[in-house]
């Protein structure tokens, strides 16, 4: 539990500290973000700072950084020194710093960035080293909660070959869809704080348990003999890399 602690010590020293340099280096000010001067009603539309907390929160908070630190926690205590300084470091300054560039630029989007600011060699690899990831991404968005929803919601098998499955499938891509081509207050606006703020009960919930219920955190100076993970079979498996460098360094530097 003295490891998960002095986790959360080095986020909160993290967020003063170096969180007042990043902000004292981009110097916000009081000028009008582009919701309010290309304001067009489906893209450019202000909103309420509470919506917009809560949307920003949900989408950090994907598939990819809950899982990392998750598996994280089972990879061992390292995780709760390494995901601490790993967002403050480079996920939150990124997440910061990639935002408030972005309003400044008029609310440009990254191609249109890369576009904008390199040549036209960069911005063809960066198109088609988009289009994979996007591909990636979706897929995932779309068959984790459908597999989700599937299993533990509605009690399906959840097999891949299932027409359940596939309909969940379908529901979810059709949702993905409409709210991407309606305007950003009709779908996201309404849902996304709702799921923003069940998030933020979720998680308020987990970090009251660990204390209340007292669940044995361990440290790094303990004695790990029958602990969940060795790190020994990591590296003997040769899954270290994969599992550390990139499934908990999703989580490391998602700025959650």
């Amino acid at each position: 539990m003295a490891t998960f602690i002095i986790g959360l010590a080095i986020l909160i020293v993290g967020a003063t500290v170096y969180g007042r340099f990043c902000e004292h280096i981009f110097r916000p000010d009081d000028r009008q973000t582009p919701a309010y001067t290309k304001q067009d009603g489906v893209d450019y539309i202000p909103m309420a700072k509470w919506k917009n907390q809560l949307i920003n929160l949900l989408n950090i908070a994907g598939t990819g950084p809950i899982i990392g630190p998750i598996q994280g926690i089972l990879f061992g205590p390292i995780a709760f020194i390494t995901i601490p300084i790993g967002n403050i470091l480079g996920g939150a300054m990124h997440d910061y710093f990639s935002g408030m560039i972005c309003l400044r630029d008029g609310g440009i989007q990254m191609p249109d960035m890369i576009r904008k600011y390199t040549n036209k060699g960069v911005f063809g690899v960066y198109n088609v080293f988009a289009c994979v990831l996007l591909l990636l991404v979706g897929a995932v968005f779309i068959y984790t909660p459908g597999d989700i929803a599937a299993v533990q919601v509605f009690g399906f098998d959840g097999a891949a070959g299932s027409v359940s499955t596939w309909v969940i499938y379908g529901v979810i891509f059709a949702y993905y869809l409409i709210a991407t081509v309606f305007p950003i207050d009709a779908i996201i606006g309404k849902i996304y704080p709702i799921f923003g703020a069940i998030l933020m009960f979720s998680a308020v919930g987990v970090f009251i348990g660990l204390f209340a219920k007292g669940y044995p955190l361990l440290n790094l100076w303990d004695n790990w003999n029958g602990a969940l993970f060795a790190y020994g079979d990591y590296f003997s498996v040769n899954h270290f890399i994969p599992i550390f460098f990139i499934t908990v360094a999703c989580g490391i530097l998602s700025g959650l």
